[in-house]
């Protein structure tokens, strides 16, 4: 599939990137970058992922370590059975369901990985409860290779500076994998996800004090502050 030229062929995508960069620290790092180097294993990168599907940060943050405390490995969540892990995981959002995606997701790395969680993103996205956004944070976070991981704030913002236009965050991948730079593939999660948390809201955005604000189209943007 031929992609056509990016929307703004000028848009200065690297300027962009450092400034995010040197600005984004100052605020509250996103749930993975929370767990710290020495703590971030494929198999916790993909299980706080499922976890913090329609959960806050805030309370993922709670979860997540609560539930690693008990099991961080596919053999002792599996032997936690579906109740038990429903239990520990409570009060994230469809929690039920996410115990049993989890309970088969191990139990699947047991047989057919042997108890590894795969680096690749087709192998990844056959697992339960695994769509793009998931696996591709486990390819990136969890084994440094590349990959752009997409969810809600990489969509809206790219789509709201004009770097993009895609109707859906997988549409906004394939967008960027053509267009942005390898570089910048890996950070680009982190740095949107700050960005939009604090600043670039889905509605009303803080523009005046954006670092972004003399780059950004505004696309969409029908009020600000």
């Amino acid at each position: 599939m031929t992609l056509p030229a990016p929307p703004r062929p000028d848009f200065p995508i690297d300027e962009v990137m450092q400034i995010l960069s040197q600005a984004m620290p100052a605020f509250t790092q996103p749930l993975i970058d929370q767990m710290g180097d020495e703590r971030q294993t494929p198999f916790r990168i993909l299980v706080a992922t499922i976890l913090s599907l329609r959960t806050k940060d805030t309370l993922t943050a709670v979860v997540a370590p609560r539930l690693f405390g008990v099991a961080d490995t596919p053999e002792a969540t599996l032997a936690l059975g579906e109740d038990r892990l429903a239990e520990l995981i409570y009060p994230v959002g469809f929690y039920r369901t996410k115990a049993r995606s989890i309970v088969q997701i191990c139990a699947i790395l047991i047989d057919r990985y042997g108890g590894a969680v795969p680096s690749g993103l087709d192998a990844l996205l056959e697992l339960p409860g695994v769509g793009r956004k998931t696996a591709n944070l486990v390819v990136t976070a969890g084994y440094g290779l590349p990959g752009i991981c997409v969810d809600i704030h990489v969509h809206r913002i790219t789509n709201r500076w004009g770097y993009v236009a895609a109707k859906s965050p997988d549409a906004t991948e394939l967008a960027l994998r053509a267009y942005l730079p390898r570089q910048h593939w890996i950070p680009i999660n982190n740095l949107l996800v700050t960005l939009g948390q604090n600043i670039c809201h889905p509605t009303s955005p803080r523009c005046s004090v954006c670092p972004l604000a003399e780059h950004c189209a505004r696309v969409g943007v029908v009020r600000s502050r």
